[in-house]
């Protein structure tokens, strides 16, 4: 399960409020896109739901407990700039992960625990379409090809919810556009919630179930860091690509193993 529950929430800072009277529910399973203009606070939010930073006033809830305020293995982050390791090889990276879940201050596994952490990241990375490229480093893979790695980093850990830091913009339309169907099948083969920031109306409109729109309602021009944002619309936008990928999510799951 993987609900959240945004309950009167507010961000400030010296001389600036950034978030507001935030308040969100969130079923386990939803696809929710952030937009909204820059600066609107819609990554400090991101931030918060990672545990990197802490709500002013107010609470978040994971499945109707406080959520843990600092990143833990629940939750998966993937941004922009592509966040791997450059000495490491795709298989390193992606075992590591593991490693630090396992033993959190040597990062290291030996024996038996190596060889199931690595046999689990070649199948993620497989999962991503990066099988055949297991012992290259990230300089000799492609931007998308490295944005598939950073996913695969995440997944893992198997975090109950996934967050997204505009995580396609530097892609071109074609990569992106592999890049969409993967997230989409990831999504519902993992059953997570997830969240994306994203510049881009267009691609939060064709991935996700719910769009949040950030905004100030309230503006001093004398004093812009007076108000902060918060959420203008909370848009359900369809249910029945929701239903459909649990659905064949639950049906993955209940064909037998051959």
């Amino acid at each position: 399960m993987s609900h959240v529950s945004v309950r009167g929430v507010w961000k400030e800072y010296p001389n600036q409020v950034v978030l507001e009277r935030v308040n969100l529910e969130i079923p386990s399973g939803e696809f929710c896109a952030l937009v909204g203009p820059s600066g609107c606070g819609k990554t400090t939010f991101l931030r918060m739901l990672l545990g990197e930073e802490s709500p002013s006033r107010g609470s978040i809830l994971l499945d109707g407990e406080p959520l843990v305020a600092e990143p833990g293995p629940e939750r998966g982050v993937v941004f922009q700039r592509y966040s791997v390791f450059p000495h490491l090889t795709a298989l390193q990276n992606v075992v590591i992960g593991r490693e630090f879940a396992s033993s959190r201050f040597l990062a290291r596994l030996f024996g038996a625990q190596r060889r199931e952490a690595e046999e689990e990241a070649k199948s993620i990375l497989a999962t991503v379409g990066l099988g055949a490229h297991l012992n290259k480093y990230p300089a000799e893979l492609s931007g998308g090809m490295q944005q598939r790695l950073a996913i695969a980093q995440a997944l893992i850990r198997k975090p109950k919810i996934l967050l997204l830091d505009e995580p396609f913009g530097a892609l071109d339309s074609g990569t992106k556009a592999q890049m969409y169907e993967l997230l989409l099948r990831l999504w519902a083969e993992e059953k997570m919630t997830v969240f994306m920031v994203t510049h881009d109306l267009k691609e939060g409109f064709t991935l996700a179930t719910r769009v949040l729109a950030f905004d100030k309602v309230r503006l001093d021009p004398t004093d812009p860091g007076a108000y902060g944002a918060t959420i203008t619309y909370n848009l359900p936008l369809d249910e029945k690509k929701a239903r459909m990928a649990q659905a064949e999510a639950a049906a993955a799951e209940a064909v037998p193993a051959s």
